[in-house]
């Protein structure tokens, strides 16, 4: 009875599958968060007075600083985002395995059933008391061989019960472990989702505290900094590739011309295109437009795809940057990559120098 009831309490996560199977709501550009961020609160120079170029500078820093940590946030959202795909996934299957168990036994029970109401119909007497009664030397063989069929079925009928039972038992058991892994996701997207509008809400506070010219210039130092980065990792490394023909794969270079042709599509976390994309995003994209499917974000691509030395690296591998593979960007050859820098900023072509490298991983090794 406790089996029963078990497994028509897990029946109720059917009603919730209208919720799981609901596609994943789209992500918007992010509303600023009211939660307060110490950056937030960073000096701008008052209004009509032109910050210093170290001012500036400082800013450029925390600015970059701010979008850096919800990089790192996405990656968080995104991943919660995959895992409560999947366990939502599980759970649809677990689900119509309960429904199919408890239909198969209703039909055992019904088997059972009929062959108690055979033996009623006979008297109530065992079949062998039957065959010991009987006078006709025919009839008891071809009743030996019947009980002995009626007693197989019997015991496969018990058997049959008794696996269904235990399996579901164990699907209800499954099904209640993946509704719980799917709540703990949902409170690390929630998580992550606060983390993310707090810093983007941040940077784009301390931005608007400037005038237009500073702000020009603030991009100004932006791209100064990044062509800092860039010659000097080119000073440090041998010449590196010099173009898709040739050295890319067929995959490699489906992956390539995907990834371009996105560049000036606006950034926006969570998003996986068509109209907008997140680092991983555009890059997970890619590969799949390429016939080779690959983790969705930045750190499980860095985790699971195979790494190679920098030095061999071709175009459609992938650079991933920062200690915490909180962004990734593909390369195209002739040192540079297409990525999805950050908000506010769109798909573009970049030095693949320009941030610090962690490491490249090549989706077609």
């Amino acid at each position: 009875m406790n089996r029963r009831h078990c497994a028509a309490a897990a029946i109720t996560l059917v009603c919730a599958l209208g919720l799981l199977t609901l596609p994943a709501q789209a992500v918007a550009a992010p509303t600023p968060d009211s939660s307060p961020s110490p950056a937030a609160s960073a000096p701008a120079a008052p209004s009509g007075q032109a910050s210093s170029e170290r001012d500036l500078e400082k800013i450029r820093q925390e600015i970059e600083t701010l979008y850096r940590k919800a990089g790192a946030a996405t990656d968080a959202y995104n991943l919660a985002e995959e895992q409560a795909k999947k366990q939502s996934g599980e759970i649809v299957k677990l689900a119509k395995a309960i429904v199919d168990g408890q239909a198969k036994i209703a039909e055992l029970k019904d088997r059972a059933g009929a062959q108690a109401r055979e033996q009623y119909r006979n008297g109530g007497l065992p079949p062998g008391a039957q065959l010991v009664l009987s006078d006709d030397p025919q009839l008891f063989l071809d009743g030996i061989n019947k009980v002995r069929t009626s007693q197989q079925a019997n015991k496969t009928v018990l058997a049959q019960l008794t696996r269904t039972q235990e399996d579901l038992e164990t699907y209800t058991q499954d099904a209640s472990s993946n509704w719980q892994k799917l709540e703990s996701n949902r409170v690390r997207q929630a998580e992550a989702k606060k983390k993310i509008n707090a810093q983007i809400a941040a940077a784009e506070k301390l931005e608007s505290q400037l005038e237009k010219k500073e702000r020009d210039r603030l991009r100004q130092l932006e791209r100064d900094a990044a062509n800092r980065a860039q010659s000097a990792w080119l000073a440090t490394r041998p010449a590196p590739s010099t173009g898709v023909s040739g050295e890319a794969t067929a995959a490699g270079r489906a992956a390539v011309a995907f990834a371009s042709a996105q560049i000036g599509k606006p950034y926006v976390w969570g998003a996986t295109g068509p109209g907008s994309y997140d680092c991983s995003g555009l890059t997970s994209q890619a590969w799949a437009a390429a016939g080779r499917p690959i983790p969705r974000t930045s750190q499980e691509q860095w985790r699971l795809l195979p790494r190679i030395d920098i030095q061999d690296m071709r175009p459609g591998d992938l650079i991933i940057y920062h200690a915490d593979a909180s962004h990734v960007g593909m390369y195209v050859g002739d040192g540079a990559i297409v990525h999805s820098p950050r908000p506010g900023r769109h798909v573009t072509l970049a030095g693949a120098g320009s941030m610090k490298i962690l490491g490249v991983v090549r989706p077609d090794k």
